[in-house]
């Protein structure tokens, strides 16, 4: 069972698991042992809320395919069983990440305290500034 909120999980049936043959360096090992995990998962046959579906399905991610199926290929591991829980965790984390809502911002006007003290450093920065100019000598 895989658990995104409190609310909404996944049977492990939905998601297909295969072990494949890793790709670059390793030397034999890479070539005998199949530790790389390719994971599909169908949107639209899942048991996912139909918010989580549409939402989902009109993300543009590029582990999306047109289909509306997630495929994930995770390899960064020699071992087979960590490779499946790093394909598990970037699944939940993309469906995580493009389902949340995002907080409405609530426009602030500044303080009266704010602009006054804003308007303050301005004034002793512009003075510091006119310091700044040529020293005059005067005749005494």
């Amino acid at each position: 069972m895989i658990t995104l909120s409190r609310n909404v999980s996944l049977a492990d049936d939905e998601v297909v698991i295969t072990a494949i043959r890793a790709q670059g360096a390793g030397g034999q090992h890479v070539n005998k042992a199949s530790t790389a995990i390719h994971l599909r998962f169908d949107i639209r046959a899942s048991s996912l809320p139909e918010y989580y579906k549409e939402r989902l399905l009109t993300a543009s991610h590029h582990l999306i395919s047109e289909d509306g199926v997630i495929v994930i290929k995770a390899q960064e591991y020699r071992s087979q069983e960590m490779n499946r829980e790093a394909a598990l965790a970037r699944l939940v984390s993309v469906i995580k990440e493009l389902t949340a809502v995002q907080k409405h911002r609530k426009s602030t006007r500044p303080t009266k305290a704010s602009k006054e003290r804003r308007l303050a450093s301005k004034a002793q920065k512009s003075s510091v500034k006119a310091l700044r100019g040529k020293v005059r000598h005067t005749s005494s």
